[in-house]
């Protein structure tokens, strides 16, 4: 096992791997309360759930039983996928990086291609994305692409993801938040400037632990913070409910109020229902403007995969030194082939693409080194399909500490660049920038790569830039102004 997963020689230990594996998980784990919510709320073109239960009565209210059912579903689906894939991402990629249904991506196919067809096409027009970006990783494309870039556009990924984790984890727990009064900035600090109610004091009191325990280097310090905070939350719930944040409790836990639900036994009947045809066929006729408009979406689909991934891998293959002198990690085809196989897996099991997960550099800031540490986030899934109550004990004010400190580690790789060049100080510099701001991992390398082929065209170097970066200009080109494009050709 040693030297299958090269645990000695990245100088790491298995109980190393467990606890990065186990913090990986940990602040992975809200996409098991989240995308339920996601997933499992949004009715089709037919007003049907996607577990095929109409999702309002004849009067036009929700029926809540079924909308019940359904997040039930989904989340006993999400766990599976996620701990199948992030297994054999472990195994066979072998590389320290969880993959669950991907935030955004989800949001995309509830709120925008299911309203267009049944749920079982939406989902089929997932496993297409999935086929297609696993075509372009056997062609060797996706790889050659990977490879073709810049360092100090790689250097600008794994910084700006550390800046958008932090993000997310700060956004999280509440302690950054979009003000309610109007003419506000669009984000504040706490609640009117201020650290009120217990859960933010959870965030705090855990990302303090947390720096102590990494001051003193105690091991599994992330892990320990965690669970800690988690300890202190449950008992804060018990002696005094705080309850989930709402408008009218705005001081209330963000994602998950850490109490115990009780068991209930899973189903997974959601597996399999997909309808790879019928989405390009509504009504059983072919409609060309409709067409035309699904294969937008489902480029949408696939670019925003493709580029999340890269920046995954760079961003946790540098926190980790996991890269070599060119920046690209070990076994990088496998890698990328088992997230294409994971994008098609998640519309086979009715839960959407799955793809990686960035707060795996969270595992990595624990010790994680290896692709051990994956198969046991990927079992901690699998446990978590029958004990999703426990899981939902751990607020994101416990976990989102961990993402905060990685960011801080993340950000060492600044000096890396160039900032007196402007054809490698510009581009790294809106890579950065444009992931947590525009809260988009994509958007940053998108903008980061039409920026490195503009200046060095500018500045009469045009082939100096890797055909391959001509190429990825072009769809970001595309993907960039393709709401121009539908309205044109719409």
């Amino acid at each position: 096992m040693d030297k299958y997963f090269g645990i000695s020689r990245r100088g790491s230990s298995v109980g190393q791997e467990v606890r990065g594996g186990l913090v990986t998980f940990f602040t992975m784990a809200y996409i098991l309360a989240l995308n339920p919510l996601i997933i499992g709320t949004t009715a089709d073109s037919e007003g049907n759930l996607v577990s095929g239960l109409p999702m309002l009565d004849a009067s036009g209210a929700t029926i809540e039983a079924n909308v019940g059912i359904t997040i039930g579903m989904v989340a006993a689906a999400t766990a599976l996928v996620a701990g199948v894939m992030t297994i054999l991402m472990g195994a066979w990629g072998r590389f320290p990086l969880g993959l669950a249904a991907g935030l955004g991506l989800n949001a995309l196919l509830a709120n925008v291609i299911a309203p267009m067809m049944t749920w079982p096409q939406a989902m089929g027009l997932v496993v297409w994305e999935g086929i297609l970006i696993a075509i372009l990783v056997l062609t060797g494309f996706r790889t050659a692409v990977f490879k073709a870039v810049p360092k100090s556009l790689r250097t600008g990924i794994t910084v700006g993801i550390g800046l958008f984790i932090t993000f997310v984890g700060l956004i999280n727990a509440g302690i950054v938040r979009k003000p309610e009064a109007p003419g506000t900035p669009p984000v504040g600090f706490g609640i009117d400037g201020s650290i009120i109610g217990w859960p933010m004091a959870v965030f705090v009191v855990g990302l303090l632990l947390m720096v102590v325990l990494h001051a003193r280097k105690v091991k599994g310090a992330l892990l320990i913070a965690i669970l800690a905070a988690t300890v202190l939350a449950v008992i804060i719930e018990a002696i005094s409910p705080v309850g989930a944040m709402s408008g009218d409790n705005p001081t209330g836990w963000s994602l998950n109020v850490p109490t115990f639900a009780g068991f209930s036994a899973p189903d997974l009947t959601l597996l399999g229902r997909v309808d790879m045809i019928g989405g390009f066929f509504p009504g059983g006729e072919f409609n060309i403007t409709i067409f035309i408009g699904l294969l937008l979406l489902v480029f949408s689909l696939l670019l925003a995969d493709f580029f999340d991934t890269m920046g995954t891998v760079v961003a946790v293959g540098g926190a980790g030194d996991l890269l070599d002198e060119d920046g690209n990690p070990e076994h990088v085809k496998e890698i990328l082939l088992v997230d294409s196989v994971a994008a098609a897996a998640g519309g086979l099991g009715s839960v959407s693409s799955n793809t990686s997960f960035v707060e795996s550099a969270s595992g990595v800031g624990a010790g994680a080194r290896t692709g051990l540490s994956a198969i046991v986030t990927g079992l901690a899934f699998l446990v978590g399909i029958f004990l999703a109550p426990l899981i939902g004990m751990v607020p994101s004010e416990a976990a989102s500490p961990a993402l905060v400190f990685v960011g801080f580690l993340m950000m060492s790789n600044v000096v890396d660049v160039d900032w007196n060049d402007i054809e490698e100080g510009l581009p790294t510099f809106l890579t950065i920038i444009l992931m947590p701001f525009a809260y988009s991992i994509t958007v940053g390398i998108g903008a980061g790569f039409l920026a490195y082929v503009f200046t060095k065209t500018v500045r009469g170097k045009a082939r100096e830039v890797h055909p391959l970066m001509w190429v990825v200009a072009v769809l970001f080109l595309i993907y960039f102004t393709q709401g121009l494009i539908t309205a044109f050709l719409l």
